[in-house]
């Protein structure tokens, strides 16, 4: 028996299966994301010899929020995910990235990696992301960050609560992502202030 006589049916068969075997699911119309309100201008440079310095850590979350997905806060103890509604990263990852955004463009910080930090010391923000999702009973969007701010001299630490809420008038992808993107940019101004102080 040749190869090709063993290898067709087993071909066929795999065929067949490729109609019934689904790998992963099908990806939402679109995908969502966040887009920072403060903007450094394009081009204008900062130093750390004249600039002061922080690195900003994506913050911690939990399983709730450690997903793609947009939850929906039903009661104080169930969460459901909005349909067709998916970031294109992960939700820690983006409000860092948002964080850093705002923070440069409000306050004249220079915005370090890790890395950069242990050349140039200075400020460091980490934190906790508690909400990021809907409240279905109040209809709103809930941004809530738990922040720790360690400044290398003198040392310490300084600890806020920041939130924001915005209405939703519809709960899906849409509705979710626009007003989720607000009450992000509401947080992430509150902390740029806070820091900037």
């Amino acid at each position: 028996m040749s190869i090709a006589t063993k290898t067709l049916p087993a071909l066929a068969l795999l065929a067949l299966l490729g109609g019934c075997v689904k790998f992963g699911s099908n990806p939402p119309p679109s995908l969502l994301t966040l887009d920072s309100a403060a903007q450094t201008p394009v081009g204008q440079v900062r130093s750390s010899g004249s600039s002061p310095t922080i690195v900003v850590d994506v913050p911690t979350v939990s399983q709730e929020l450690a997903v793609q997905r947009v939850p929906v806060r039903a009661t104080d103890t169930s969460i459901a995910y909005i349909k067709d509604a998916q970031w294109v990263e992960p939700p820690a990852q983006l409000f860092a990235t948002l964080l850093g955004d705002t923070i440069s463009a409000r306050t004249g910080h220079v915005v370090l990696g890790s890395s950069q930090s242990a050349i140039v010391p200075g400020e460091e923000l980490a934190g906790s992301l508690r909400d990021f999702g809907i409240d279905a009973a109040s209809k709103e969007a809930v941004v809530t960050y738990d922040a720790a701010l360690m400044h290398s001299s003198p040392q310490s630490v300084e600890k806020r609560r920041f939130q924001a809420r915005v209405p939703v008038n519809t709960i899906d992808a849409a509705d979710a992502g626009r007003a989720l993107n607000q009450a992000a940019n509401q947080v992430a101004t509150q902390v740029a202030d806070w820091i900037g102080k």
